[in-house]
């Protein structure tokens, strides 16, 4: 970890219940340069979402009252919010509970008691790759390639996605990988490709971004199930 960064890295939203993770990862983080916002539950991270935008939410998935895969879940479907990494931090780790954590909207998982420079490097990969798809979806957006929301929604509906072809796009608009997604709804690197290839052409867009930003705009938190 660097020990004076000289620059701050981004925000962070903490969730936790627990003080003393709470505290561990604090400190971690504004050593490492990144302005760190603290909820002690769920209610109380959607609060915090109301005032500010973070780069990204480390999220325990085991809480009192709204556990965090729900509070992801309603995250997901608030169109300002949707695009923010989620990063589970729990106990649980059986492979069930993992897929738990994909389905509700998560990007990644860490196993408690966590450690701290695995949370890091994690959490740099995933607001790293989230603020270059929001440049991306930016860049999309002002070349007028990606209609509004509306629009968009009518442009899924005529482009007549088969319902595996509506999960792959969904997985994709949340930012996973054509191996996370074929890990996710168990197929094969190479049939993730040709459903993307079938997707592209009935959407009538040549990027990643652009299918993802009409995804976004277009896609209820009610078709995205696995």
């Amino acid at each position: 970890m660097s020990s004076t960064p000289d620059h701050r890295q981004g925000t962070v939203l903490v969730v936790d219940d627990a003080p003393d993770t709470l505290r561990m990862l604090c400190d971690a983080l504004d050593a490492e340069g990144y302005t760190v916002l603290v909820a002690r539950d769920g209610e109380q991270a959607l609060a915090r979402l109301a005032v500010v935008t973070p780069d990204a939410i480390l999220m325990d998935g085991l809480m009192p009252g709204l556990s965090g895969f729900e509070t992801c879940q309603r995250i997901k479907a608030h169109a300002a919010w949707s695009v923010i990494p989620v990063i589970f931090m729990t106990g649980l780790s059986e492979t069930a509970d993992i897929v738990a954590g994909f389905e509700a909207g998560g990007v990644d998982y860490v196993v408690k008691p966590v450690r701290i420079e695995e949370v890091l490097a994690r959490l740099s990969t995933h607001v790293r790759n989230a603020r270059a798809a929001r440049e991306a979806q930016a860049l999309v957006l002002r070349s007028g390639d990606v209609p509004t929301d509306a629009a968009s929604a009518s442009r899924l509906e005529e482009a007549a996605l088969t319902p595996r072809e509506t999960e792959v796009l969904a997985w994709l608009a949340k930012g996973k990988t054509n191996r996370d997604i074929a890990d996710i709804l168990g197929m094969s690197h190479r049939t993730v490709n040709k459903h993307l290839e079938h997707i592209f052409e009935k959407l009538g867009v040549e990027t990643r971004a652009a299918a993802a930003a009409l995804a976004t705009r277009g896609i209820s938190p009610q078709t995205t199930q696995a």
